[in-house]
């Protein structure tokens, strides 16, 4: 008679822990392709205001062109900031993975994601990204090798 997986953990959502989440599952496209749509509003809003159109919507539309590309270039900065300014920030959380599932419960959000529901597991440097309705990412830091073991063997 086997005994049923059970590991239990918690950790903090800090600043460490949502620039991991970012590094690991993101991927920066930072091409020239990456800036066409803030290249065509700059450009638009440039042939606007030649075109003597209202200054203030052509200024706008640049000022949209510029915005984007700074969305692209300062996206991990961007998206740290608002994951800091979130009411979870700051909160611990606890990791639960078992036979059913992985599940976290927190003061803000519990959720559960089941292991019928996943369609793919990637191993990453430093975790895995389990992809289900979304995707979640799961740091190695906070399990031991147990878990890592038995994550690794639902791939």
């Amino acid at each position: 008679m086997t005994v049923p997986f059970s590991f239990k953990t918690e950790y903090l959502l800090d600043k460490a822990h949502f620039s991991e989440c970012f590094d690991e599952s993101v991927t920066l496209d930072t091409s020239l392709k990456a800036y066409t749509k803030a290249i065509g509003f700059f450009f638009i809003g440039v042939a606007l205001l030649l075109t003597g159109m209202n200054a203030f919507a052509s200024f706008f539309v640049i000022g949209l062109g510029v915005l984007e590309a700074l969305n692209i270039k300062f996206k991990k900065t961007w998206w740290l900031w608002r994951q800091m300014m979130s009411k979870a920030a700051g909160n611990n959380v606890t990791l639960t993975v078992d036979e059913q599932g992985i599940s976290t419960d927190s003061f803000y959000v519990k959720s559960e994601i089941l292991w019928c529901d996943v369609s793919e597991i990637k191993s990453t440097q430093r975790g895995f990204l389990i992809k289900h309705s979304g995707t979640s990412y799961i740091s190695k830091q906070v399990l031991n090798e147990e878990a890592i073991s038995f994550i690794t063997s639902k791939i």
